[in-house]
């Protein structure tokens, strides 16, 4: 059996990343691994940067509460949430060596216009990942 990760911060378009990866879980008789990164901060939401910042409690209820998401759909996937510190990117890579992913799943979130240059977490992932990356459209243009 293999092993998918994928990242979630409490939005609609993880939420459309993790439904998708949990799709190709249950095609390919995957494991599915749901990733919740969290800081050092207090929860936070910065509006310019459409960013969330969690502690480990609120990331293990996001993980929680999208395990519940998932298995409406998907009630025989395997599935898992871990929280991890750091960085999105870096917790998604700290859980796919762990748990030695064969795919990362992440959205397209902030994968156009500008933040295709700046970077992105899709971007991050892309330049560092040692497995397969799946980009799901989870965003509207």
């Amino acid at each position: 059996m293999g092993t998918i990760i994928v990242g979630v911060d409490g939005s609609q378009t993880a939420r459309a990343a993790a439904a998708t990866a949990a799709g190709l879980a249950a095609a390919l008789g995957h494991r599915l691994v749901i990733v919740c990164g969290y800081g050092k901060l207090e929860d936070e939401y910065f509006e310019g940067a459409n960013v969330t910042l969690s502690t480990q409690e609120s990331a293990e209820a996001i993980g929680e509460q999208t395990i519940r998401f998932i298995r409406s759909e998907n009630p025989e996937l395997e599935v898992t949430a871990v929280s991890e510190g750091g960085k999105p990117a870096d917790a998604l890579f700290a859980a796919a060596d762990r748990f030695a992913a064969d795919l990362i799943v992440v959205g397209n979130k902030r994968v156009q216009g500008a933040a295709r240059i700046l970077g992105s977490v899709a971007a991050d992932v892309a330049r560092r990942t040692s497995c397969d990356l799946y980009v799901a459209h989870t965003h509207a243009r």
